[in-house]
């Protein structure tokens, strides 16, 4: 209560009520500070002077299990098929091929590199956006698959960032396609700006494959320039990894790499840049491609590769995940996403079986028991195995 003598005007009583009221509330909500108590140094720039953002500890996880489109299948009517696989079972993802093998930018690009070199000569998916709406709708991770440094296009038109031989002509593999050179930083550049063009169109997660020196062709008369001598080819490949990793963690998105089956076991980079001690603490998944019917022979004692599925994936992933907690580092470690094969290897001749609901699960269990939880299907024509799949 507050008490007035009765000759203080009527006006100046009212005043001092509201005040008092405005006071009493205001109190009874927050804690008032005078300007007395702000530090006589205070600005606004002291103010917005934040700690920068931990992504990792942001991270939403997201046990991917997933398909690979092309860019001819995500722009057409199937595209709605696999979204139905998706719903009805326990897939959660999908692979978009955004610079596919032949260096084409699959969707409409506004960047100029691409628009020069003939990137965008054909144009497979014709609303991007309406495509990435779909996923986000039905809750989907994208992922863009984004071949890096095997480029035709790119190489052939920019031979300054190519691969060269030791004559100084553009070096071209067996089936005649020239590759950028891993140790050239402006190539970087180039893909690194389709991956940033492929966030901001709202992917979840980037995927680089053939993120490696080439394997097919004369290699001997490649010549890739001084900064060989400086740096060893999986110093290179795990440098641009790592670049790569925190340019696009930075736009809030996820990186992967895939990676040669045969990294998991291998102690050295086999002659392609790819180690996996190196790799482990460079991005944040990796992917070894670990199908049954890429092994030679005899590898793990078994004959016939094509014919072990759950061998051959649970030695390859067991071994990498041994291998991969043995690394000694002070950031996070890449946690692990095999591809699997969902096709059968006519090519193999004699060598192969035919692949159904048996073999692919067999894989899939396979990944489980080495105690790694995601996996990915391939298809080259993206026709997928329902059978093996468990339903939603």
């Amino acid at each position: 209560m507050i008490l007035v003598k009765r000759n203080i005007p009527p006006l100046v009583f009212l005043v001092v009520s509201v005040m008092a009221f405005c006071f009493i509330h205001d109190n009874a909500a927050t804690e008032v500070i005078t300007p007395t108590l702000l530090p006589e140094t205070y600005t606004r720039d002291a103010h917005m002077d934040q700690p920068p953002a931990d992504f990792q500890s942001m991270r939403v996880p997201v046990k991917a299990k997933g398909i690979y489109l092309t860019g001819y299948t995500a722009g057409s009517n199937r595209f709605y098929d696999l979204l139905d696989l998706l719903n009805r079972t326990e897939l959660n993802a999908m692979v978009i091929d955004v610079k596919n093998d032949d260096g084409l930018v699959t969707y409409k690009t506004r960047n100029e590199m691409a628009n020069f070199v003939g990137a965008n000569r054909i144009v497979q998916i014709k609303d991007i956006e309406k495509r990435m709406a779909d996923l986000q709708r039905d809750k989907v991770y994208a992922i863009a698959r984004i071949v890096a440094f095997k480029d035709n296009r790119a190489a052939s038109s920019r031979p300054d960032l190519a691969i060269k031989t030791t004559s100084g002509t553009v070096w071209r593999d067996n089936k005649g396609n020239a590759w950028l050179n891993p140790y050239n930083r402006e190539g970087w550049e180039y893909l690194l700006e389709i991956a940033m063009e492929a966030a901001e169109h709202g992917f979840d997660e980037i995927q680089f494959d053939y993120v490696r020196f080439p394997t097919d062709g004369n290699r001997r008369i490649i010549h890739y320039g001084e900064a060989k001598e400086k740096e060893s080819m999986s110093e290179a490949i795990a440098a641009f990894m790592k670049y790569a990793t925190e340019k696009l963690n930075k736009k809030g998105v996820f990186v992967s790499a895939d990676i040669f089956g045969q990294v998991t076991t291998n102690k050295d980079d086999m002659g392609l840049g790819q180690q996996l001690e190196d790799l482990t603490a460079s991005t944040n998944v990796l992917c070894p491609m670990v199908y049954p019917s890429h092994y030679y022979p005899g590898v793990y004692g078994v004959s016939y590769p094509d014919f072990q599925p759950y061998r051959i994936v649970y030695t390859s992933m067991s071994t990498a995940v041994k291998r991969m907690e043995e690394v000694e580092t002070s950031g996070d470690k890449a946690l692990l996403r095999p591809w699997l094969q969902d096709f059968t290897a006519t090519y193999l001749k004699d060598g192969y079986q035919v692949y159904g609901p048996k073999q692919v699960r067999e894989q899939i269990q396979a990944t489980y028991d080495a105690g790694v939880e995601e996996w990915l299907l391939w298809n080259a024509g993206n026709y997928y195995t329902e059978g093996a799949l468990l339903e939603e």
